[in-house]
C-alpha cells in the first residue's frame, strides 16, 4: 500500500494504526490480520464487498467488538476501548448508515448524550449549550436550533447533529459508514464540504462507501478489504475505478453494465395520467416486453409513490393503469396474479420477513402445495444458484445475510413467481459493486427473455448503463421517456431540478 509521507506527523506516526487485527465468530473468520493506517488531516476510504469485513473492523475500532489478536494505536499510544462510549471518550466516533439519535430529545441533549457536563449532582445546562453550539458551529450549521427535537430535523440535518456530537467531545478519528445513502445530491455536496472542513481541522476520517465516484471525490487514500483481509490500496488519485473494483471482487469486471440482444415487444404496462393521494401528480408511460425503462428524479419527487400506486400499495386518485388486458386499480395480490411483482426500496421494513428463512421469503408469493421445509428448500435451490446467493443453508434467516444477498432474495422471489413486469425500486442501494454487477446481469437476462422492467434509481450511471429508455420525474410529474443515447447525466439532473423545460408528459 502506497502512503503519502507528508500526511503523517513530523515523527511519521499516523493518528490511527490497526495492525494484524483478527476476529472470529465461532468457526467463522471475519477478520484475518487486517492492517490500516490513517493520518491526521487525511481521509481514508475503506472499500470492499458486503461481507468483506468492513463493519466488523469498524466495530473493533469503535469498541463494540474486542479483537482476538492484533493491536491498535491512537496518536502512537496503545488504544483498546472497552465499549463504544469508552471509544468516544478516547476520541473515536462512528456515524452509522442508520443514524442513532434519540428523536424525542433536543438537538442539544443528543449532542451531549452520555457525556453531559455536571455541576455537582445537576446537569450544567449552560455548559451543555456552549459545547453543543460549538459542535454545530464546527459543522457549518450554527443555525440549527438547540432546543428542537431531533426527530423534526431532515436526515441531512440529523447527520450533522451526529457529526457535531463527535466534534463536541474532542473527536480525533471520525468514521462515516455509507453517509450518503439517504441524502439528496445537494446534501451530498454539503457533506463533502463538511468533510473537507473537518479534514482541515486535523481530524482523521475513515470513509466507507459503495459509490466509487464518492471515494474518488473525497478520499486521499483507499484500503480494500476482501474476505476479511487487506488486499490492496494506495493513493486514490493514482487508481481507476476499474482497478479498485478488481481488488474488491478479486477479478476484473470489464462489463459492469451488460447489454445483450434486447427486442422491445408489445406493451405490457401502460400508465395514463396517473395521480396518487399526494404523489405522483401526473405520470404517463408505456412499458414494453424486452426493455428496461428507468425512472430518474430527486428524492421526494414521487418515484417510489409511482411504483406503489401501480402495484396497488397506495391509493390512486385519478388516471389508469393497464396491465396486458387488465385495466384499473388493483390490490397487490391481484397484481401478483396479473404477473406484476415489486421489490421495495426498503427491503428490511417492506421487502423481506427478516426473521423467516431464505426459502420461506423466496417462496412467499408462490408457495408449493403442502409447503414443508424440504419442498421450500427444493423451490429455492434453482434461484439460489442462478443469482449466486451466498448462504449456509436455505433455512438460514434472511436477517443474517449481507445487504447484497438480501436484495438477491427479494429479486429471486419475483423470478420464482415468474412475473412478466418487474417494478424495482432502488434495487442496488447499499450493496457492494460485485453484487450490483450480478443484479445488472440478471436484469439484462430478464429483458432478453422478454420480461419488462421498470427501474427506479438515484444512481445515474446505473440508469444510463442498464436502461433502454429513461423518464425523469420532477415534483410529482413524469416527463417523456427518452432513449439513453439521447440523454446524459447533465440533462437528467437539469430535468430533475426543473432547470430544463421539457414537453408535457405523454405515453411513450
Amino acid at each position: 500500500m502506497t502512503v503519502a509521507p507528508e500526511s503523517f506527523s513530523a515523527d511519521g506516526t499516523p493518528r490511527l494504526r490497526m495492525q494484524g487485527v483478527h476476529k472470529c465468530f465461532g468457526a467463522t473468520v471475519a477478520l484475518h490480520g487486517v492492517d490500516i493506517e490513517v493520518a491526521s488531516g487525511e481521509v481514508l476510504a475503506l472499500v470492499g464487498e458486503n461481507g468483506a469485513g468492513k463493519s466488523t473492523l469498524m466495530k473493533v475500532l469503535s469498541g463494540a467488538h474486542a479483537a482476538d489478536l492484533g493491536s491498535m494505536e491512537l496518536d502512537g499510544q496503545p488504544y483498546s476501548p472497552r465499549s463504544p462510549l469508552d471509544a468516544r471518550r478516547l476520541g473515536v466516533a462512528m456515524i452509522y448508515q442508520e443514524l442513532s439519535l434519540a428523536p424525542h430529545l433536543s438537538v442539544m441533549e443528543n449532542i451531549l448524550l452520555g457525556m453531559e457536563p455536571t455541576r455537582g449532582p445537576l446537569l450544567d445546562r449552560r455548559q451543555m449549550r456552549r459545547k453543543a453550539a460549538e459542535g454545530l458551529a464546527a459543522t457549518g450549521r450554527p443555525d440549527i436550533p438547540l432546543d428542537l427535537p431531533a426527530g423534526r430535523l431532515s436526515i441531512a440535518e440529523q447527520q450533522l447533529v451526529e457529526v457535531a456530537r463527535a466534534v463536541a467531545i474532542g473527536c480525533r478519528v471520525l468514521v462515516l459508514d455509507e453517509p450518503t445513502s439517504s441524502l439528496t445530491r445537494t446534501d451530498v455536496e454539503h457533506l463533502f464540504a463538511l468533510i473537507r472542513r473537518l479534514k482541515a481541522q486535523g481530524l482523521a476520517i475513515v470513509y466507507i462507501s459503495h459509490f466509487l465516484e464518492e471515494v474518488q471525490a473525497v478520499s486521499d487514500r483507499f484500503t480494500v478489504l476482501r474476505d476479511g483481509r487487506s488486499v490492496g490500496g494506495g493513493m486514490t488519485a493514482d487508481a481507476s475505478a476499474e482497478q479498485i473494483i478488481a481488488m474488491m471482487v478479486g477479478r476484473s469486471v470489464e462489463d459492469l453494465y451488460p447489454r445483450s440482444g434486447r427486442n422491445a415487444g408489445e406493451v405490457v404496462l401502460e400508465v395514463s395520467h396517473l395521480a396518487g393521494r399526494d404523489e405522483p401528480q401526473s405520470a404517463s408511460f408505456a412499458l414494453r416486453r424486452g426493455e428496461v425503462l428507468g425512472i430518474a428524479g430527486l428524492m421526494g419527487a414521487g418515484r417510489t409513490e409511482l411504483l406503489r400506486a401501480i402495484f396497488g400499495l397506495d391509493l390512486v386518485r385519478s388516471g389508469t393503469v393497464r396491465v396486458a388486458a387488465h385495466v384499473g386499480p388493483a390490490s397487490p395480490a391481484r397484481r401478483w396474479g396479473q404477473g406484476v411483482g415489486m421489490v421495495s426500496e426498503d427491503r428490511k421494513a417492506e421487502g423481506l420477513a427478516l426473521s423467516m428463512s431464505i426459502a420461506e421469503n423466496l417462496a412467499l408469493s408462490n408457495l408449493p402445495s403442502f409447503p414443508s421445509p424440504s419442498r421450500l428448500d427444493a423451490a429455492a435451490a434453482p434461484w439460489v444458484a442462478r443469482l449466486g446467493i451466498r448462504l449456509r443453508s436455505p433455512r438460514q434467516t434472511v436477517g443474517d445475510l449481507s445487504g447484497g444477498n438480501q436484495q438477491k432474495v427479494a429479486i429471486a422471489r419475483l423470478l420464482h413467481h415468474d412475473t412478466d413486469v418487474l417494478l424495482l425500486d432502488e434495487p442496488t442501494r447499499g450493496i457492494d459493486v460485485g453484487s450490483k454487477a450480478e443484479i445488472y446481469r440478471v436484469i439484462d437476462e430478464l429483458a432478453c427473455r422478454g420480461k419488462a422492467v421498470l427501474l427506479v434509481s438515484s444512481y445515474l450511471p446505473e440508469l444510463l448503463g442498464v436502461c433502454d429508455r429513461i423518464a425523469v420525474m420532477c415534483r410529482g410529474t413524469l416527463g417523456p421517456a427518452r432513449p439513453v443515447c439521447e440523454t446524459d447525466e447533465h440533462r437528467i439532473m437539469a430535468e430533475a431540478t426543473g432547470a430544463a423545460s421539457s414537453p408535457q408528459p405523454q405515453p411513450a
